[in-house]
């Protein structure tokens, strides 16, 4: 197999919409599409306690392997297949487990920091940034977090003021810059999604790439 790979890179902050999005394309081009996400890609910390691994900042690009991450991009767009590592909220460490990922005509990059890393960006295709006002985002997360992680609303709200919110206005919001597509109000915005599909479609017809 040997056409060309299409990369496109969907950021935003924290509850977003970005996983409605994603969800959507995948609906309309199924098999043609496959997800990578970079909350895939934290760190592994099995030298720290539960304690200390629950107080690390997850907002900041340090805690991501992001090498990893573009090794892995880089792989797939050379259409070769990569066994892609799993993380477990609930324990705040990367699992044993891997998700064996094979290459496909249109790789989607996904999370909060994708945008900030210049070599991980310069490896996209296409660059979406979802934005969503920060009050609608945190109503989203403690929804989110209390139902899916099991966390309680205090633990919530700290993590939220303490690294959330300082991260994402010094390394998501300004990646914003960065992005060919900004679709406002997340996966509310049909208008802005399907244009996407659009572009999408017509890169799938064409065998992928610009």
């Amino acid at each position: 197999m040997s056409e060309k790979v299409c990369i496109v890179g969907i950021a935003g902050g924290t509850a977003s919409g970005k996983t409605t999005i994603v969800r959507r394309i995948k609906e309309k081009f199924g098999d043609d599409i496959v997800v990578i996400n970079h909350d895939s890609y934290y760190k592994a910390h099995d030298d720290l306690s539960y304690e200390d691994r629950s107080r690390l900042n997850y907002d900041h690009p340090a805690s991501f392997d992001t090498d990893l991450m573009i090794a892995d991009v880089k792989k797939l767009k050379n259409n070769e297949e990569i066994d892609m590592p799993v993380y477990d909220y609930t324990v705040h460490n990367r699992s044993d487990a891997t998700v064996h990922v094979v290459p496909k005509k249109v790789i989607i990059v996904e999370g909060i920091l994708i945008l900030e890393n210049k070599e991980l960006r310069d490896l996209m295709d296409i660059k979406v940034f979802v934005e969503t006002d920060a009050d609608e985002r945190l109503m989203r997360r403690i929804r989110r977090d209390m139902v899916e992680r099991a966390r309680s609303i205090d633990s919530i709200l700290t993590q939220y003021s303490e690294t959330v919110k300082p991260m994402h206005e010094q390394f998501v919001e300004p990646s914003k810059k960065y992005a060919d597509i900004i679709i406002p109000r997340g996966g509310e915005n049909l208008t802005g999604i399907s244009i996407l599909q659009e572009h999408l479609n017509l890169v799938l017809s064409n065998g992928a790439g610009h």
